[in-house]
């Protein structure tokens, strides 16, 4: 698949880290479940670097996993029982500074400070588990899907009640949204859907110089890609259907590897191999819900994730789906844990 221009193609580095873990109820996420039985799953972050024209290298985060402290909203520290065993004895900030704990590599010394050498920071949506601690990263410019920071402050309609988030979670002179996505149906357009919060005159913000011209494309089987740094080697997928401003990353890793990651996409194996489908549980009221906002819609985005994988394979390449909650492949990826590599 070509790049976005005829220079030649430019390449990035993956680095899984350790953020915490949660446990999850299996019956909320997968039919056909054990009603009672709890996964214990990481909660991943990841390092993604990108060689700058000046021969450096820029450092990008995607997600921040859980808070260290727990410090949440009252309504989101009430409902933590459901995820409990809850562990957060390593999280972005640290497995950053001293690797990864099992990684080749890591150490007790300093490999990179977060408050000084991370550039950009990309969270794939609102909940609680991939926001993290923010004050840790004081230098670095976030970026977060169009509506994001409306969520936070307002919620969006009945199944995100913005009791379940931090108004001030990002910090705002240091965030910037990615474009509105324009789709046909509801989704997205209901009374309720969060706003797109346009960069304040006195924005901080020092996001990529591609920034001037991001813009929604389609990429083989997913219909909107944003070129993040403008080479190709980096793309924000717009993934609707679990939350508002849910968004993926698609990295090039080699002349024909891919690595996808799927955040929140799914968040068992199983519903990308077809063994298993998206599960209905209880929702409180008489009825039943999923975990996504619309089910609908994040079948749909899941599809095309495995849509466009099989087609680059029947191409000759190779991609790799990593999703933020798989403790199979933490288990069989301690090289590819920061400072190792995919």
């Amino acid at each position: 698949m070509a790049t976005a221009s005829d220079s030649p193609p430019v390449f990035v580095t993956i680095s899984a880290l350790d953020a915490g873990c949660l446990s999850l109820p299996e019956r909320m996420f997968v039919t056909d479940a054990d009603p009672v039985k709890k996964n214990l799953v990481p909660t991943l972050s990841f390092l993604i670097r990108h060689p700058s024209p000046d021969g450096g290298v820029a450092n990008l985060v995607f997600d921040l996993g859980m808070k260290r402290d727990l410090e949440y909203s009252p309504a989101q520290k009430e409902r933590l029982y459901v995820w409990e065993p809850i562990t957060t004895d390593t999280d972005c900030a640290q497995s950053l500074r001293n690797g990864v704990a099992g990684a080749p590599g890591a150490q007790s010394g300093v490999l990179l400070d977060p408050a000084k050498d991370i550039d950009y920071i990309i969270i794939s949506h609102a909940h609680f588990d991939h926001t993290g601690t923010p004050s840790d990263f004081p230098s670095a410019t976030f970026a977060v899907g169009s509506g994001t920071l409306d969520l936070f402050k307002n919620g969006a309609g009945p199944l995100c009640s913005g009791d379940f988030f931090i108004d001030d979670e990002l910090p705002a002179l240091r965030t910037i949204e990615f474009p509105p996505v324009s789709r046909a149906g509801t989704y997205g357009n209901e009374p309720y859907a969060p706003k797109h919060t346009p960069v304040p005159a006195n924005s901080k913000v020092k996001p990529p110089a591609a920034a001037a011209s991001w813009s929604w494309k389609p990429l083989g089987e997913l219909p909107n890609t944003l070129d993040f740094f403008g080479d190709g080697s980096l793309y924000v997928v717009d993934t609707p259907g679990h939350i508002y401003g849910h968004v993926n990353l698609l990295a090039r890793l080699g002349e024909k590897r891919w690595v996808y990651l799927a955040a929140d996409c799914c968040h068992d194996r199983r519903l990308i191999t077809g063994e298993k489908n998206i599960g209905l549980y209880d929702d409180g009221n008489g009825g039943q819900r999923s975990i996504h906002v619309d089910i609908g819609e994040a079948r749909g985005s899941l599809d095309r994730v495995v849509a466009f994988s099989k087609s680059q394979e029947a191409q000759g390449f190779t991609v790799e789906i990593v999703l933020a909650h798989d403790p199979i492949w933490r288990k069989e990826n301690a090289h590819a844990c920061w400072p190792g590599k995919m």
